[in-house]
């Protein structure tokens, strides 16, 4: 079996989107209350942006995929002797233990990968092996999109 190793991950801002996605629905502005002296309504209290917290499932496929950046990619074996894993590979270091995170994270990116690359695939490491290093990459981008988005 031949194992190749591409490390041609490029890195993505994690807060990038975030920012986007401010840009085209900023936050609704607050009403200035009709007389001066009056108390501020409950309302713009609670029309004050509230701080996104990462879900886990959004921070362990980050963290998967920085993970990848750095170590570098493989294909044909879950880790690479110089140090690359293949997607799976990323995923089980990001998140340390098979835990909820993993699992739906796992379960994320397979469904993303079935999206773009077609419903034959039942697994993770089959799909990484029969990918190309950007068709892979675009799949993890877009499961990282999709857990922001779902807030999980």
């Amino acid at each position: 079996m031949n194992t190749r190793t591409h490390t041609h991950f490029t890195h993505i801002d994690p807060d990038l989107y975030e920012k986007a996605f401010e840009l085209l629905a900023p936050a609704p502005q607050p009403v200035a209350p009709a007389a001066p002296a009056a108390p501020a309504p409950v309302s713009l209290i609670l029309a004050a942006p509230s701080a996104r917290l990462t879900g886990a499932v959004e921070k362990t496929l980050t963290d998967a995929l920085t993970f990848l950046d750095t170590h570098g990619w493989a294909k044909g074996r879950l880790i690479h002797p110089e140090g690359a894993r293949c997607s799976i590979g990323a995923l089980r270091a990001a998140a340390g233990a098979r835990n909820d995170a993993y699992r739906d994270a796992g379960n994320l990116l397979l469904d993303e990968a079935r999206r773009q690359h077609g419903k034959q695939w039942e697994a993770i490491p089959t799909w990484n092996d029969s990918h190309t290093g950007a068709q892979v990459r675009s799949v993890w981008e877009a499961a990282i999109q999709r857990a922001h988005h779902m807030n999980i």
